[in-house]
């Protein structure tokens, strides 16, 4: 028993661990879109999600291929740090497509029973863009992160 607590504990302290590395390099992708002037449609899109919340720029690991050779089927992972409890854990995760024909691509409403704050989804893309995730916790805050994204060949119809 003493064992399998230890071993809980430390894949508990690593998974934290690659988190807080990840957004680390996740920042590092947040430099362009924190400096970039946002399309008032994108920013019109965000607002309808999260209302007049300031998001902060960390705890989301996104994982997304640098290049999609088919814009039809990108695959996505958003990983969000969360205990995932009764009093702290993520509400729910928005993605946003900043140039596919419709914005908003995906919500997910969660809830503590989840586990963790984790979806994977394979998405639309109409063409090389920038692909916005919001999560929303339960104390009021809204954490983002941005990935660009090339596609070889766009995956929506306009």
């Amino acid at each position: 028993m003493v064992n399998d607590d230890r071993a809980m504990t430390a894949d508990l302290i690593n998974r934290r661990a690659l988190l807080r590395a990840a957004s680390i390099s996740v920042v590092a992708l947040m430099i362009p879109y924190a400096q970039a002037a946002m399309p008032d449609e994108v920013a019109s899109a965000i607002r309808e999600l999260i209302g007049d919340a300031l998001p902060r720029d960390s705890g989301i690991v996104l994982q997304v291929p640098e290049t999609a050779e088919n814009g039809a089927v990108v695959p996505v992972t958003v990983l969000v740090d969360s205990p995932m409890t009764a009093e702290r854990h993520v509400r729910a995760i928005h993605l946003i497509a900043t140039k596919n024909p419709t914005l908003g691509i995906a919500s997910f409403q969660l809830t503590p029973a989840a586990g963790k704050a984790q979806v994977s989804m394979r998405v639309r893309l109409a063409e090389s863009q920038t692909l916005l995730v919001f999560a929303e916790h339960s104390d009021g805050v809204v954490s983002r992160a941005a990935a660009d994204i090339k596609v070889s060949v766009g995956g929506c119809l306009t």
